[in-house]
């Protein structure tokens, strides 16, 4: 306990003094939500590993690598190739240009701007803050699973431990002392990923008895698709990876870069930290051989630590695993504190607001966000990434063919992608509470396990080509702006 303790006051005091530090470069809205668009590629590079890859990935993908075997580093890798690599090349540089030739700080914000859209916006706004509160309550989820078993804590206490220090230094030093702290995190969870897969599979008799003790168990968790199927194995990869494409507390990331130029540095660098996004699936799969037994498959990571690990090396990956998750909250929080007061009371409501009031609105705003989610992550309602997938599900449905569609189709129709939007969020919902819905008919087999996101983002694909192939195109002075070409007058 004395271990842990000293590392992880080191740990928090250090990313709290990184949040007083950074204070005084959050002079204004702009600099909280985005860095004042002037963070260099290391940076944003290993933040946007860090806040993609959090407790959510070590915790909530070591329990589905506990329960379903070898098949799920197929997860871990799509992360790699489709949620960070392809999504650095297809969008960074168009995101960055546009969001800042349109001088849109939020996904809400470019909505509004690339269509003319206030309705878009509104909407955008709603969905993404109601369903990423859903989603930081697994990520404090995962952190105090880690605490709950690495320290004997109890659960709530891991929850405040976490949310307290996350809360003092977003709201303290905004989007800076985020990056920072998350570069700092992700180097971290890196150094204590690679720890413990060596040490487990030391543990097991490396890769060849590691297989051959789990085929024993059950052949399935050896084997593609294996205990979990084709269709649940497949769109929970597609939510997992390409729902990262919609992702506003990732998106972000490419907003702020300093030059568009430095993407190619960033991309190269980002997939390289990515790759240990199958390290959790491989180790859950260790744990079921060294740690069978279980009370929650959320405990496997945190179980085989504690297996595995002398007191340092625990401590180092409780710090991992705390770091992961707290770049993650620190990250949602700006969005939707960003979000709430821009999109929503400025622009929505039209209450313009001084420039050092909207910098204190968006830390109040921020802190009163990080409350609530702390008091629900209290009594959470379910396994950490089962929580994940039914929040990126609902806001990729709502973002991810209006931003997609947005940078690189001009004729794209304003009203067809405010239909996208609600049709997507509507049939994501729908599907994925059907089999809660008595008075409804059961889905086929061989739909039973198809996520609420593959459904979702198709029903939005559908509605977004329809309406915009049938009618009219965003207003052309959007378009220009948007695309760096002069107003019609000017030509």
């Amino acid at each position: 306990m004395t271990v842990y303790v000293l590392v992880l006051v080191v740990y928090l005091g250090a990313l709290a003094a990184v949040g007083v530090k950074m204070s005084g470069r959050s002079r204004s809205a702009g600099d909280f939500a985005i860095g004042g668009r002037q963070v260099g590629p290391w940076v944003t590079a290993l933040s946007f590993v860090a806040a993609y890859y959090s407790s959510v990935v070590i915790i909530g993908g070591g329990a589905f690598g506990w329960r379903y075997g070898l098949a799920t580093l197929w997860i871990g890798a799509g992360n790699v190739l489709l949620g960070t690599t392809l999504a650095w090349i297809v969008l960074g540089r168009r995101v960055r240009r546009m969001t800042g030739r349109l001088d849109a700080m939020t996904l809400p914000g470019f909505f509004a701007a690339r269509y003319g859209s206030p309705q878009a916006r509104l909407f955008s706004a709603a969905v993404t803050g109601l369903f990423l509160v859903v989603y930081n309550v697994s990520v404090l989820k995962g952190m105090a699973n880690a605490f709950e078993v690495l320290m004997d804590l109890p659960y709530w206490a891991g929850v405040l431990i976490s949310g307290v220090v996350i809360l003092f230094y977003t709201a303290v030093g905004g989007y800076l002392a985020v990056v920072w702290t998350s570069m700092i995190q992700a180097i971290v969870m890196i150094a204590a990923l690679l720890l413990l897969t060596f040490m487990s599979l030391q543990k097991v008799g490396g890769m060849a008895e590691l297989v051959a003790r789990l085929s024993a168990v059950d052949p399935g968790l050896v084997t593609t698709p294996g205990t979990w199927g084709w269709a649940g194995l497949v769109s929970f990869t597609l939510i997992v990876s390409l729902g990262t494409w919609g992702m506003p507390q990732l998106l972000v990331r490419f907003y702020s870069i300093r030059d568009d130029r430095m993407l190619r540095a960033g991309t190269v660098i980002v997939t390289v930290g990515a790759s240990i996004a199958l390290l959790p699936y491989l180790n859950g799969a260790v744990a079921r051989v060294l740690v069978p037994t279980l009370d929650s498959a959320d405990q496997a990571i945190p179980a085989l630590t504690q297996l595995v690990l002398n007191d340092w090396g625990g401590a180092l990956f409780l710090a991992g695993v705390v770091a992961a998750g707290m770049s993650t909250f620190a990250g949602v929080l700006i969005i939707i504190a960003s979000s709430l007061v821009r999109d929503v009371w400025i622009e929505g409501l039209g209450r313009p607001l001084a420039p050092a009031t909207e910098l204190r609105a968006s830390r109040l705003t921020s802190l009163a966000v990080g409350v609530v989610s702390l008091l629900i992550a209290l009594k959470p309602p379910a396994l950490v990434l089962v929580l994940t997938a039914f929040s990126w599900a609902v806001i990729a449905s709502t973002n991810l063919w209006p931003l997609l569609f947005g940078i690189y189709w001009r004729r794209t129709s304003a009203r067809a992608t405010l239909a996208s939007m609600v049709a997507g969020t509507t049939a994501a919902l729908l599907w994925q509470a059907w089999p809660r819905l008595g008075w409804l008919p059961g889905l086929p087999p061989g739909l039973a396990g198809v996520h609420g996101f593959v459904v979702g983002t198709a029903v939005a694909l559908v509605v977004i080509l329809i309406g915009t192939l049938a009618g009219r195109p965003a207003p052309v002075a959007c378009v220009r702006r948007a695309w760096g070409e002069p107003a019609a007058g000017d030509d």
